[in-house]
């Protein structure tokens, strides 16, 4: 059942889609069997529906892509161009600027894709990827997604709920946090291959962080499965989190009892937190973060707009962090 109640996180008025892309979304919908798009993006669903097309869902997960389920996140957002949001983000392992990941990560294989469960949990070992994905119903939610670099993006994701695959591994007590690590490949991810980063890419997350029902295990966008280079086959989104915290193409999932570090926090420590939290009230050491450039914009018109705490999450999230210091914990 769709549920459709306004949340304190959901847009402006301002920001609504016009009504005449909304309706012509939903009849695409069913001519397509179901599956949902964002907009401008036909094209790339269209082709996502064909056999052997590489953005095509693989066999095991078929069913589940013309079944998704519409959350109720972000229903009246504005979603961000399809061409926008493939072609302009960082994946480092694919190279440092904005537009190598579209066009450096073409080799990177993505099927079959495993995933390995470790530390403090009952059940643990290798689990293949489309195994633990198709035990759920997959969701799309339309989240903002709010770079570290005052850059920010509306995307429909596809995916389940982090907490329920977390669950099925039966963390113990002694799992207060869970680390993630990216697959470290130098022949299909020629960053890697530079010294740039202490390889491969690490994040962390509290435990309850990672139970917020806002968290999610994307394993698409736009309807289809996720292009490599926007973190191919499957990815972390925490909307209310700034965009490196979101780690990409994970193989491995750690349950730990310490605070795991992470690769932003331990390469500069002084302008990336652990915690990495939406926060227009603690600026980056180089540059304010109390706006935000929505893309698409031009440089006559830059769309910029006032960044929100928790990046309009605050309802979802705020509890998480009551009482803390948000200036010395960022």
């Amino acid at each position: 059942m769709l549920i459709r109640n306004k949340k304190a996180s959901d847009c402006s008025e301002s920001q609504i889609t016009d009504e005449s892309v909304y309706l012509n979304r939903r009849q695409f919908m069913k001519v397509t069997g179901g599956v949902v798009l964002g907009v401008g993006n036909i094209g790339h669903v269209a082709a996502a529906l064909q056999e052997g097309n590489p953005l095509s869902p693989s066999p095991s997960l078929k069913s589940s892509f013309q079944n998704i389920v519409e959350a109720a996140y972000g229903r009246s957002e504005k979603v961000s161009p399809y061409d926008v949001a493939t072609s302009y983000n960082n994946f480092y392992e694919f190279g440092y600027g904005k537009s190598d990941p579209k066009e450096k990560s073409s080799q990177l294989q993505t099927r079959p894709w495993t995933i390995t469960v470790e530390g403090e949990a009952g059940k643990t070992g290798v689990f293949d990827l489309d195994d633990i994905i198709k035990e759920s119903l997959l969701e799309e939610r339309i989240y903002r997604l709010r770079c570290v670099e005052a850059w920010s993006m509306v995307i429909p994701w596809v995916g389940v709920s982090l907490a329920t695959v977390l669950k099925r591994f039966d963390p113990t007590s002694k799992a207060k946090y869970v680390y993630f690590e990216t697959l470290y490949d130098p022949k299909q991810m020629p960053g890697q291959r530079g010294n740039g980063l202490d390889w491969p890419y690490r994040e962390g997350l509290r435990i309850d962080e990672a139970m917020n029902p806002l968290a999610m295990l994307a394993v698409g966008m736009y309807g289809s499965i996720l292009p490599n280079q926007n973190g191919a086959p499957v990815r972390l989104i925490l909307p209310w989190k700034y965009g490196f915290k979101s780690i990409k193409s994970i193989v491995k999932i750690r349950f730990v009892e310490t605070m795991p570090e992470t690769t932003w926090s331990l390469l500069a420590p002084s302008e990336y937190g652990f915690y990495a939290n939406v926060n227009p009230n603690v600026d980056h050491p180089r540059w304010s973060q109390k706006q935000e450039r929505r893309l698409p914009g031009g440089v006559l018109f830059p769309n910029v707009v006032e960044t929100k705490m928790f990046n309009g999450y605050e309802e979802d999230v705020a509890s998480l962090y009551a009482g803390m210091d948000l200036k010395r914990f960022y």
